[in-house]
Protein backbone atom coordinates (compact mmCIF):
# COMPACT_ATOMS: atom_id res chain seq x y z
CA UNK A 1 0.00 0.00 0.00
CA UNK A 2 3.74 2.25 -0.15
CA UNK A 3 3.02 3.40 3.65
CA UNK A 4 5.54 5.17 4.91
CA UNK A 5 6.73 5.25 8.74
CA UNK A 6 9.41 6.56 10.74
CA UNK A 7 10.84 5.17 14.17
CA UNK A 8 9.30 6.59 17.08
CA UNK A 9 11.04 3.96 19.33
CA UNK A 10 12.58 6.78 20.95
CA UNK A 11 9.05 8.22 21.88
CA UNK A 12 7.98 7.39 25.98
CA UNK A 13 5.11 4.10 25.97
CA UNK A 14 3.26 5.46 28.60
CA UNK A 15 0.60 7.76 29.52
CA UNK A 16 1.22 11.97 29.24
CA UNK A 17 1.21 13.74 32.95
CA UNK A 18 -2.38 14.07 33.30
CA UNK A 19 -2.57 17.11 35.17
CA UNK A 20 -0.65 18.69 31.92
CA UNK A 21 -3.47 17.90 29.95
CA UNK A 22 -6.74 18.83 29.05
CA UNK A 23 -10.24 17.14 27.42
CA UNK A 24 -11.41 17.74 24.11
CA UNK A 25 -14.55 17.36 23.31
CA UNK A 26 -15.49 16.58 20.03
CA UNK A 27 -17.35 19.19 17.54
CA UNK A 28 -16.89 17.33 13.90
CA UNK A 29 -16.98 20.72 12.03
CA UNK A 30 -20.32 21.91 13.44
CA UNK A 31 -20.76 25.37 15.34
CA UNK A 32 -22.81 26.18 18.13
CA UNK A 33 -25.92 26.08 16.23
CA UNK A 34 -25.01 22.57 15.18
CA UNK A 35 -24.31 23.93 11.69
CA UNK A 36 -21.66 22.21 9.21
CA UNK A 37 -18.73 24.75 8.72
CA UNK A 38 -15.80 22.75 8.16
CA UNK A 39 -16.79 19.35 5.65
CA UNK A 40 -14.89 16.04 6.05
CA UNK A 41 -14.99 16.38 10.09
CA UNK A 42 -15.67 13.77 12.49
CA UNK A 43 -15.05 10.33 14.29
CA UNK A 44 -11.62 9.61 15.08
CA UNK A 45 -9.81 8.56 18.04
CA UNK A 46 -10.49 9.82 21.60
CA UNK A 47 -7.44 12.34 22.64
CA UNK A 48 -6.35 14.53 25.30
CA UNK A 49 -4.93 18.18 25.01
CA UNK A 50 -1.07 18.59 25.95
CA UNK A 51 -0.98 21.89 28.02
CA UNK A 52 2.38 23.30 26.13
CA UNK A 53 4.80 25.81 27.95
CA UNK A 54 5.01 28.49 25.20
CA UNK A 55 5.97 31.45 27.22
CA UNK A 56 8.79 29.57 29.15
CA UNK A 57 8.63 31.79 31.64
CA UNK A 58 10.54 30.22 34.51
CA UNK A 59 13.32 31.67 33.88
CA UNK A 60 17.67 30.74 35.41
CA UNK A 61 16.11 27.63 36.73
CA UNK A 62 17.73 24.71 35.15
CA UNK A 63 14.98 22.27 33.92
CA UNK A 64 16.14 18.32 33.00
CA UNK A 65 14.52 16.69 30.15
CA UNK A 66 12.50 13.73 31.19
CA UNK A 67 10.98 11.94 28.59
CA UNK A 68 10.10 12.89 24.91
CA UNK A 69 6.62 11.94 24.08
CA UNK A 70 4.34 11.57 21.38
CA UNK A 71 1.60 14.19 20.70
CA UNK A 72 -1.79 13.71 18.95
CA UNK A 73 -3.06 17.54 18.40
CA UNK A 74 0.54 18.34 16.44
CA UNK A 75 3.13 17.30 14.01
CA UNK A 76 5.82 18.05 16.26
CA UNK A 77 7.49 15.75 19.66
CA UNK A 78 6.93 16.75 22.95
CA UNK A 79 9.47 16.79 25.74
CA UNK A 80 8.68 16.83 29.45
CA UNK A 81 10.40 19.10 32.11
CA UNK A 82 11.21 18.59 34.98
CA UNK A 83 12.53 21.71 37.56
CA UNK A 84 14.27 20.36 40.19
CA UNK A 85 13.82 23.81 41.99
CA UNK A 86 10.23 23.18 42.72
CA UNK A 87 8.07 20.75 44.17
CA UNK A 88 4.91 18.30 43.03
CA UNK A 89 2.87 19.20 39.82
CA UNK A 90 4.66 22.69 40.10
CA UNK A 91 7.80 20.83 38.48
CA UNK A 92 6.71 19.41 35.98
CA UNK A 93 6.03 21.39 31.83
CA UNK A 94 6.02 20.23 28.71
CA UNK A 95 7.42 22.39 25.63
CA UNK A 96 8.19 21.77 22.00
CA UNK A 97 10.90 19.41 21.29
CA UNK A 98 13.64 20.69 19.27
CA UNK A 99 15.85 18.03 17.32
CA UNK A 100 18.69 16.32 18.91
CA UNK A 101 17.32 17.06 22.86
CA UNK A 102 16.99 13.61 24.62
CA UNK A 103 16.05 12.44 28.20
CA UNK A 104 18.64 13.33 30.34
CA UNK A 105 19.67 16.72 29.23
CA UNK A 106 19.54 20.05 30.89
CA UNK A 107 18.44 23.23 29.59
CA UNK A 108 17.74 26.53 30.84
CA UNK A 109 15.32 29.85 30.24
CA UNK A 110 17.34 33.31 30.58
CA UNK A 111 16.76 36.79 29.60
CA UNK A 112 20.97 36.84 29.68
CA UNK A 113 22.82 35.41 26.90
CA UNK A 114 23.09 31.52 27.74
CA UNK A 115 25.22 28.79 25.75
CA UNK A 116 24.04 27.57 22.13
CA UNK A 117 22.93 24.59 23.02
CA UNK A 118 19.73 22.58 21.96
CA UNK A 119 16.60 23.61 23.52
CA UNK A 120 18.43 26.43 25.46
CA UNK A 121 15.53 29.31 25.36
CA UNK A 122 16.95 33.43 25.28
CA UNK A 123 15.91 36.68 23.47
CA UNK A 124 16.62 36.80 20.18
CA UNK A 125 19.26 39.41 20.84
CA UNK A 126 21.78 37.30 22.31
CA UNK A 127 21.47 34.84 19.25
CA UNK A 128 24.04 34.87 16.57
CA UNK A 129 23.50 35.47 12.78
CA UNK A 130 23.29 32.69 11.13
CA UNK A 131 22.08 30.21 13.69
CA UNK A 132 18.30 28.72 13.79
CA UNK A 133 15.96 28.84 16.30
CA UNK A 134 12.09 27.71 17.03
CA UNK A 135 9.39 28.12 18.98
CA UNK A 136 9.87 32.34 18.13
CA UNK A 137 7.39 34.93 20.10
CA UNK A 138 6.08 37.63 17.44
CA UNK A 139 5.34 40.24 21.14
CA UNK A 140 7.97 39.66 23.73
CA UNK A 141 5.81 37.52 26.39
CA UNK A 142 3.36 36.74 24.48
CA UNK A 143 4.31 32.95 24.01
CA UNK A 144 6.20 31.51 20.96
CA UNK A 145 3.86 31.60 17.57
CA UNK A 146 6.61 31.19 14.98
CA UNK A 147 8.17 27.60 14.47
CA UNK A 148 6.36 25.33 16.32
CA UNK A 149 5.90 22.40 13.24
CA UNK A 150 7.72 19.63 12.50
CA UNK A 151 11.09 19.81 11.42
CA UNK A 152 10.50 23.81 11.14
CA UNK A 153 13.40 26.77 11.79
CA UNK A 154 13.95 30.35 11.85
CA UNK A 155 16.82 31.66 10.73
CA UNK A 156 18.60 34.84 12.03
CA UNK A 157 19.77 36.78 9.46
CA UNK A 158 20.46 40.30 10.79
CA UNK A 159 19.80 42.52 13.75
CA UNK A 160 20.64 45.97 13.14
CA UNK A 161 18.61 46.93 9.85
CA UNK A 162 15.74 48.14 12.03
CA UNK A 163 16.21 50.15 15.95
CA UNK A 164 15.06 47.12 18.44
CA UNK A 165 14.18 44.49 16.15
CA UNK A 166 15.86 41.03 14.57
CA UNK A 167 15.33 39.99 11.21
CA UNK A 168 14.70 36.31 10.81
CA UNK A 169 14.02 34.22 7.23
CA UNK A 170 11.01 32.12 8.03
CA UNK A 171 11.01 28.29 5.43
CA UNK A 172 8.83 29.64 3.28
CA UNK A 173 11.21 32.24 2.24
CA UNK A 174 9.36 34.92 3.87
CA UNK A 175 11.89 37.80 5.95
CA UNK A 176 10.08 40.01 8.74
CA UNK A 177 10.91 41.84 11.64
CA UNK A 178 10.68 40.38 15.71
CA UNK A 179 11.85 42.33 18.27
CA UNK A 180 15.10 41.46 20.21
CA UNK A 181 13.48 41.16 23.43
CA UNK A 182 11.37 37.93 22.31
CA UNK A 183 12.40 34.74 23.76
CA UNK A 184 12.93 31.83 21.23
CA UNK A 185 14.46 28.15 21.51
CA UNK A 186 17.87 27.27 19.96
CA UNK A 187 17.55 24.37 17.01
CA UNK A 188 14.97 23.21 14.86
CA UNK A 189 11.78 21.69 15.80
CA UNK A 190 11.84 17.82 16.22
CA UNK A 191 10.49 15.34 14.00
CA UNK A 192 11.37 15.94 10.57
CA UNK A 193 10.79 13.01 8.44
CA UNK A 194 6.43 14.24 9.25
CA UNK A 195 6.53 15.73 5.46
CA UNK A 196 7.51 12.36 4.02
CA UNK A 197 4.87 10.07 5.85
CA UNK A 198 2.16 7.89 3.83
CA UNK A 199 -0.93 7.11 5.50
CA UNK A 200 -1.10 4.43 2.60
CA UNK A 201 -5.12 3.75 3.61
CA UNK A 202 -8.09 5.46 3.93
CA UNK A 203 -8.41 4.03 7.57
CA UNK A 204 -5.67 5.75 8.58
CA UNK A 205 -7.31 9.01 7.72
CA UNK A 206 -10.53 7.98 9.68
CA UNK A 207 -8.21 7.63 13.21
CA UNK A 208 -7.30 11.52 12.40
CA UNK A 209 -10.97 12.61 12.29
CA UNK A 210 -11.20 13.04 8.49
CA UNK A 211 -14.17 11.98 6.58
CA UNK A 212 -14.72 11.11 2.64
CA UNK A 213 -14.10 13.88 0.60
CA UNK A 214 -16.61 13.94 -2.04
CA UNK A 215 -16.00 15.78 -5.61
CA UNK A 216 -17.95 18.60 -6.96
CA UNK A 217 -18.48 17.41 -10.09
CA UNK A 218 -19.80 13.91 -8.79
CA UNK A 219 -22.86 15.51 -6.81
CA UNK A 220 -26.10 16.74 -8.79
CA UNK A 221 -26.70 20.32 -9.70
CA UNK A 222 -28.98 20.83 -6.35
CA UNK A 223 -25.63 20.16 -3.96
CA UNK A 224 -23.03 21.53 -6.13
CA UNK A 225 -21.95 24.85 -7.92
CA UNK A 226 -20.38 22.14 -10.60
CA UNK A 227 -22.58 19.13 -10.25
CA UNK A 228 -24.88 17.85 -12.83
CA UNK A 229 -23.85 17.71 -16.52
CA UNK A 230 -23.90 14.71 -19.34
CA UNK A 231 -21.97 11.83 -18.50
CA UNK A 232 -18.51 13.47 -16.79
CA UNK A 233 -18.16 16.78 -17.24
CA UNK A 234 -15.14 19.40 -15.70
CA UNK A 235 -18.30 21.29 -13.79
CA UNK A 236 -17.70 23.95 -16.25
CA UNK A 237 -16.31 26.63 -13.62
CA UNK A 238 -13.15 27.02 -11.51
CA UNK A 239 -12.82 24.72 -8.73
CA UNK A 240 -15.15 25.82 -5.66
CA UNK A 241 -16.82 24.86 -2.30
CA UNK A 242 -20.45 24.47 -1.60
CA UNK A 243 -21.01 28.03 -1.38
CA UNK A 244 -19.20 29.35 -4.68
CA UNK A 245 -15.79 29.67 -2.97
CA UNK A 246 -12.85 29.82 -5.23
CA UNK A 247 -10.77 26.53 -4.08
CA UNK A 248 -7.62 26.26 -6.00
CA UNK A 249 -6.48 29.98 -4.18
CA UNK A 250 -6.84 33.76 -4.40
CA UNK A 251 -5.74 36.86 -3.26
CA UNK A 252 -7.42 37.58 0.48
CA UNK A 253 -5.38 40.61 1.48
CA UNK A 254 -6.14 43.81 1.10
CA UNK A 255 -4.13 45.92 -0.86
CA UNK A 256 -3.92 49.04 1.50
CA UNK A 257 -3.39 47.08 4.92
CA UNK A 258 0.36 47.57 6.00
CA UNK A 259 2.87 45.10 6.69
CA UNK A 260 5.77 47.26 8.44
CA UNK A 261 7.20 44.00 9.93
CA UNK A 262 7.42 42.02 6.99
CA UNK A 263 10.15 42.98 5.12
CA UNK A 264 10.13 40.52 2.47
CA UNK A 265 7.14 38.69 1.73
CA UNK A 266 6.66 35.16 0.16
CA UNK A 267 5.88 35.36 -3.33
CA UNK A 268 8.81 37.72 -3.64
CA UNK A 269 11.29 35.56 -2.26
CA UNK A 270 10.27 32.35 -4.08
CA UNK A 271 10.28 35.00 -7.18
CA UNK A 272 13.92 35.51 -6.39
CA UNK A 273 15.00 32.22 -6.09
CA UNK A 274 13.53 30.86 -8.85
CA UNK A 275 15.36 33.87 -11.47
CA UNK A 276 18.70 32.66 -9.33
CA UNK A 277 18.31 29.52 -10.27
CA UNK A 278 17.74 30.60 -13.88
CA UNK A 279 21.01 33.07 -13.85
CA UNK A 280 19.32 35.82 -14.20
Amino acid sequence: RLVLYYSRSHLWKGKPMMHLTEAIRKKAGRNNKGKICVRHRGGGHKRRYRVIDYRRNIFDMPAIVERIEYDPNRSAEIALLRYPHLEDEEAFRYIIAPQALTPGDEIMTSMEELKIKTGNCMPLKHIPLGQDVCCVEMEPGKGAQLGRAAGTYLTMLDKQMKEGYALVRQQSGEKRFVPLDSLCTVGAVSNPLHKIRKLGKAGRKRHLGRRPHVRGVAMNPVDHPMGGGEGRSSGGRPSCSPTGVIAKGFKTRKKNKPAPLVHETRKAAQTALKLAKKGK
